[in-house]
């Protein structure tokens, strides 16, 4: 895993990206499920959209970002992409949509993960990436607007579901069509990344048990031992009715 600068040459696409608005947002959220998909042989990536610094327990940019390796290699993260933007001073403005819309164009993802609700008493940045990605989603398909976009073509996302920060038990609230990831297998990954920044979880209490139990009552709502929650940003239809059950 490396952290990818923007360039003249089309990398090869990724088939997932999940952003988050800081260095952990994602592993919190779906590292279960990127585990998942990796292991599927899936690409997968993660956005930052800034480098959650500074934080009270930490030793800055540099360690943070060892941090944000460490969990990406765990998880099986192809590439994770730092776009810089302002920690604590996050807002949804045109720069952002336009840049965090390149990286989709740039690499060419058939889904995108990304927040979808306030989280009330935590980080407001959280609320404004959703805004950001949401923007970035619909900016990243369209036609006559490439001068914006480093000469980049437009790319259709397929895709687009939203996350909560997997802390607490519960499903997004304001989303109706909802889908659970059964993380039963990737549960220890998504412990294990989210261990990896020391300087933002190990001064507070159990947060590997408060992790395993917001996955376990998850989980327990579709009968299986964790998961992760999911909301569509619009309704999608599907061929095979028992698969899409869990019949198939």
């Amino acid at each position: 895993m490396e952290t990818v600068e923007l360039n003249d040459q089309l990398p090869p696409p990724l088939d997932v990206i999940a952003v988050g608005a800081h260095p952990d947002d994602a592993e919190v959220a779906c590292g279960g499920t990127l585990a998942k998909l990796s292991a599927a042989g899936h690409r997968v990536g993660i956005v930052d959209l800034t480098d959650g610094e500074p934080t009270p327990f930490s030793d800055g940019p540099e360690a943070r970002a060892v941090e944000a390796a460490r969990a990406a290699e765990i998880l099986g993260v192809d590439e994770r992409i730092q776009l810089n933007f302002p920690n604590r001073r996050l807002f949804d403005c045109f720069e952002h949509r336009v840049a965090l819309a390149a990286v989709f164009r740039r690499f060419r993802p058939k889904i995108v993960m990304g927040f979808g609700e306030k989280t009330p008493m935590a980080s407001p940045d959280h609320f404004q990436a959703m805004l950001i990605t949401d923007a970035a989603v619909f900016y990243s398909r369209l036609t006559k607007w490439d001068h914006h976009f480093e000469g980049l073509p437009p790319h259709k996302i397929d895709r687009q579901l939203y996350f909560r920060l997997a802390i607490e038990s519960a499903t997004l609230s304001g989303n109706v069509h909802h889908l659970l990831v059964d993380i039963s297998d990737t549960i220890d990954q998504k412990v294990a990344a989210m261990e990896c920044y020391v300087s933002q979880f190990a001064h507070k209490q159990s947060m590997d048990l408060r992790i395993r139990a917001a996955a376990t009552m998850t989980g327990s709502i579709a009968g299986i031992m964790a998961a992760e929650s999911f909301a569509a940003a619009r309704p999608f239809a599907v061929e095979d009715v028992f698969a899409a059950v869990g019949l198939g």
